[in-house]
């Protein structure tokens, strides 16, 4: 059975949520934080979303790589890419490690259902595994072909839909698996043209939206047909056309009016807008080094770009496409997510 990513959770919680420190941000009771994945470390950065200053380190297991969180946001968890890999979990008020098992190989990018019950988790050996979080065990695992790497979750929990990459050239499945997640059974396929690498869905999940490789942009499907409807190239530069490069990171601003997305070895963020049928791009933004994801702040105000390059995260202002601050993370920053969490100061 195939298991779901956490990424569309902070489109919604950005929804719902605004950012700490701002005049329409959220109650002072609660403080957001935006936790990295620092991929060649063994580290979580935390940053103060308020100030964009970090504000703490916690070694949390060699070569972290997904991180999701149920709709209550009490708890992060975090995949360990080793072999065995792990699941991690993470207490967001204490910061500490409170539980963690072992798990397939090599895990990437989980995603768990909104009451946090179950974890899809993708492991090098060709399965979603399926891990009960109250338990702490496996209770299933869904095959399939390729490599299995992002998983997204319908904003209601019914769906989850599973990204499998190219594992060679001969193993290349181009498409997306969408699995009702009460039944743990594929009802559905969404085909590309390519190998799928990020993948980002809408709020009202009719469309998808995707990194693929051998593009520089992104392409989109019609969930409810389902069908591919459109390829859209980003525009780039002459120059830029003569260096190799792709996609990886993918995002719906919580307004759903711009996706944004990286441009890796251009070193540049597009944005798109999507209120229209279909994708125009508005802006392209230099983030001065290789990029490799992205996420929002709950209320959108803020775009928060993993540089990996130069071992940083940039917070790009989403309103004037600028960069309001570049914030020192660990060894190759990856995955990023915003939680809110209760103000110490307000616990008793």
């Amino acid at each position: 059975m195939f298991r779901h990513r956490s990424i569309w959770l902070v489109t919604v919680f950005s929804l719902v949520l605004g950012p700490a420190g701002r005049a329409d941000g959220p109650s002072a009771k609660t403080k957001e934080k935006l936790y990295i994945t620092n991929a060649l470390g063994d580290d979580i950065t935390v940053v103060d979303v308020a100030t964009n200053q970090v504000i703490s380190t916690i070694k949390v297991g060699p070569h972290p790589h997904g991180i999701a969180l149920p709709a209550s946001q009490n708890v992060i968890f975090i995949t360990i890419e080793t072999d065995p890999g792990e699941l991690v979990w993470l207490d967001p008020v204490s910061d500490k490690v409170v539980r963690r098992m072992n798990v397939g190989p090599r895990p990437n990018q989980l995603a768990v259902t909104p009451d946090g019950k179950l974890a899809f988790i993708p492991v090098e050996d060709g399965n979603w595994e399926i891990v009960d979080t109250e338990a702490a065990k496996i209770i299933g695992r869904i095959h399939t072909s390729g490599r299995p790497h992002n998983t997204l979750c319908s904003a209601d929990g019914k769906r989850m839909y599973l990204a499998p990459m190219a594992k060679s050239a001969a193993d290349n499945p181009r498409v997306v698996f969408i699995v009702d997640v009460a039944s743990r059974k594929v009802m559905g396929k969404l085909n590309f043209s390519d190998a799928v690498r990020p993948i980002a869905l809408s709020r009202d999940e009719k469309r998808f939206y995707a990194n693929i490789d051998n593009l520089i942009g992104v392409e989109v499907a019609d969930v409810s047909e389902p069908k591919l409807i459109h390829r859209i190239a980003a525009n780039i530069s002459p120059d830029q056309r003569s260096i190799p490069s792709r996609s990886h990171g993918i995002g719906i601003r919580p307004d759903q009016k711009e996706l944004w997305t990286c441009d890796v070895n251009h070193h540049q963020v597009y944005v798109f807008d999507i209120s229209g049928d279909i994708p125009r791009q508005i802006a392209t933004i230099p983030m001065g080094g290789e990029v490799y994801w992205l996420t929002f702040t709950p209320d959108g105000a803020i775009c928060y770009v993993s540089v990996q390059g130069k071992n940083r995260v940039a917070a790009v202002d989403t309103a004037s496409k600028k960069i309001l601050a570049r914030i020192p993370s660990g060894e190759m920053p990856k995955r990023l997510i915003v939680v809110a969490v209760p103000n110490k100061t307000d616990s008793h």
